[in-house]
């Protein structure tokens, strides 16, 4: 993502999260890749889609570090970014 695509989810998810004593955060990009089809026409040369799900929690908690993929803009690029609050 571009710094401001970056500062634009940050500015959108932030004032939701912030009050929260703890966030797990994880992104969900191949499952939602899977289950919500993006058709663009004309296609794009290059496509990322982040899609974000984060449950507050009250308690700390360890997880294993998620590794994420880089991503290249060639020609037409489409950024797709979301998320969802676990319940």
């Amino acid at each position: 993502m571009t710094a401001r695509e970056l500062n634009e989810f940050i500015v959108y998810w932030l004032p939701l999260m912030k009050d929260n004593k703890y966030n797990l955060i994880t992104f969900q990009t191949a499952a939602y890749e899977e289950n919500a089809r993006l058709y663009i026409t004309p296609k794009p040369d290059s496509v990322l889609r982040v899609f974000m799900a984060y449950k507050a929690l009250d308690d700390y908690i360890e997880v294993p570090e998620q590794r994420l993929s880089t991503f290249k803009r060639n020609g037409f690029a489409a950024v797709e970014w979301g998320g969802t609050e676990v319940k």
